[in-house]
């Protein structure tokens, strides 16, 4: 067993690796769109991502996993199943494109972007070819061949990036020397530079994949394939609420925001701070891919659920690291955003606090993977739904983004609470509850005494007009709280 688990864990590094990349990329172009962007600009660009996101995970029709399935069924030709669920993507995809082509003025205009009927046809180009390489990166991954999955996901990265510094930091002021590229984005850098940036990476990325789409044979068994969709489509529809509840504020913007004419710049200036709070998250998707697997590996062990629990232990503690690493240094993370787009970093806490929750949840969630009752997932993702459009329906209309960020917490500790009263019932962990919430504590005693300090001592402080030895001091007292919570949870823990 020591090979394959060798391989696994090593692949797994890999196919993280780029992920990873993605994410943190992503995170170093926030100063650049939050200081070249307005945040109605920056806003437009959420909503489109989270359409994208959306209707991604739909145009798939989970067949990425459905090919795990069949291409491993005795009797099953892998070639068969490949080309069968290529041929059916690509026609939806392609159907799904022709249409976004053919509405692009009214779909543009209905959303309110007339004008813009570019960036409409651009995502629907980016829905049709990433639909389209999802079923070839799966080949890539049922072949074993990371290294070459990682390679075309980074090229892909890379294009997209280098793209985006062409077009925002150089173009506007050559326009001159390419103007050509007039014919697809404006003048002066607003949210179709990022759109189109995107568009630009897939098609590079497809052109890639040209070696891997000639080796497919285009021929479609329709007995397979029937029975590929019976398998896949379920998966997708229990994968939509989960993607559905992330971004579902994202869309919601238009219809409760506060300030029906400026939703656009409320929705730019969360999604800003939200970016703020990606630390935590990054951390939970980095533990994830190490987690999962081992979770599998140790199921079969004597004492495997006393471990599990020492791991949500340790998990939580670090966690409460990040939170108060961040918060307790946000004077200085918060010049990360552009002057406009820092008035909503009070909805950092939450976010961070949402993640950590999160990243709690997909512990406690193990126990429906370990015990196969997985059709369970859909419901408490349901719930949470729920949960979050309530919030966002009620509030939003008075609260703004703050709403938003509200309903991501509710949402998932509702999520939390639901899983972990199940798992006790089907699959017992013995988890110390009344530890996990003592780290909280600690937590909520390190901020606490923060406010408390900074109000007494540093009252009207800002980075701006702050003098070194204020900024040092701030920072230095700061740095001795987040000590002595290290020291306190090290101390809780380890008992």
């Amino acid at each position: 067993m020591a090979n394959p688990l060798k391989q696994l864990a090593g692949q797994t590094m890999i196919y993280g690796l780029s992920t990873i990349l993605a994410r943190v990329i992503n995170f170093l172009f926030v100063p650049i769109y939050t200081r070249l962007l307005s945040p109605e600009s920056y806003g437009v660009v959420t909503e489109f991502m989270a359409y994208i996101a959306v209707l991604q995970v739909m145009l798939v029709l989970g067949l990425e996993t459905g090919c795990f399935r069949f291409a491993n069924k005795e009797g099953v030709d892998p070639k068969k199943v490949y080309s069968s669920a290529f041929v059916t993507v690509f026609c939806v995809s392609a159907t799904f494109l022709a249409l976004m082509l053919a509405f692009a003025t009214p779909i543009a205009s209905s959303l309110g972007y007339a004008g813009y009927e570019s960036c409409i046809m651009y995502m629907g180009g980016i829905l049709a070819l990433d639909s389209i390489t999802a079923i070839l990166f799966a080949k890539l991954r049922q072949e074993t061949k990371a290294f070459k999955f990682a390679i075309l996901k980074t090229v892909k990265i890379v294009t997209e990036t280098a793209a985006n510094l062409v077009l925002f930091l150089w173009f506007p002021s050559h326009v001159d020397s390419a103007p050509w590229l007039l014919n697809f984005i404006p003048a002066t850098p607003d949210f179709s530079y990022v759109i189109f940036s995107i568009f630009i990476s897939c098609v590079v990325c497809g052109l890639l994949f040209m070696p891997d789409f000639f080796k497919l044979s285009f021929s479609l068994d329709t007995k397979l394939i029937r029975q590929m969709l019976a398998y896949s489509l379920p998966l997708m529809i229990a994968a939509l609420p989960g993607v559905v509840n992330d971004f579902l504020d994202r869309i919601l913007f238009r219809y409760f925001d506060t300030n029906a004419d400026a939703w656009r710049s409320s929705l730019g200036l969360y999604q800003a701070a939200v970016k703020l709070a990606v630390i935590m998250n990054l951390f939970i998707q980095m533990f994830r891919y190490a987690a999962e697997p081992f979770f599998f590996r140790q199921s079969r062990e004597k004492g495997s659920v006393k471990l599990y629990a020492d791991v949500q232990e340790y998990f939580t503690a670090f966690c409460g690291l990040v939170f108060l690493g961040v918060i307790l240094y946000i004077d200085i993370i918060a010049l990360i955003l552009g002057p406009q787009f820092r008035e909503a970093v009070g909805i950092v806490p939450i976010m961070l606090l949402s993640y950590m929750i999160l990243g709690m949840l997909f512990n406690v969630s193990m126990w429906y993977k370990l015990s196969g009752k997985t059709n369970v997932a859909v419901w408490i993702t349901l719930s949470g739904l729920a949960v979050t459009a309530l919030v966002i329906v009620l509030f939003m209309p008075k609260f703004s983004y703050w709403a938003a960020a509200y309903g991501h917490l509710a949402s998932y500790l509702v999520m939390f609470i639901i899983s972990a009263v199940l798992g006790a019932k089907y699959y017992p962990i013995p988890y110390r509850w009344g530890r996990l919430l003592m780290i909280f504590v600690l937590m909520g005693a390190a901020y606490g005494a923060s406010l408390l300090i900074d109000s007494t001592l540093f009252a009207g402080f800002t980075i701006q007009t702050a003098s070194a030895g204020q900024i040092a001091s701030k920072l230095g007292i700061h740095t001795v709280l987040i000590l002595a919570y290290m020291a306190g949870a090290w101390k809780l823990i380890r008992r």
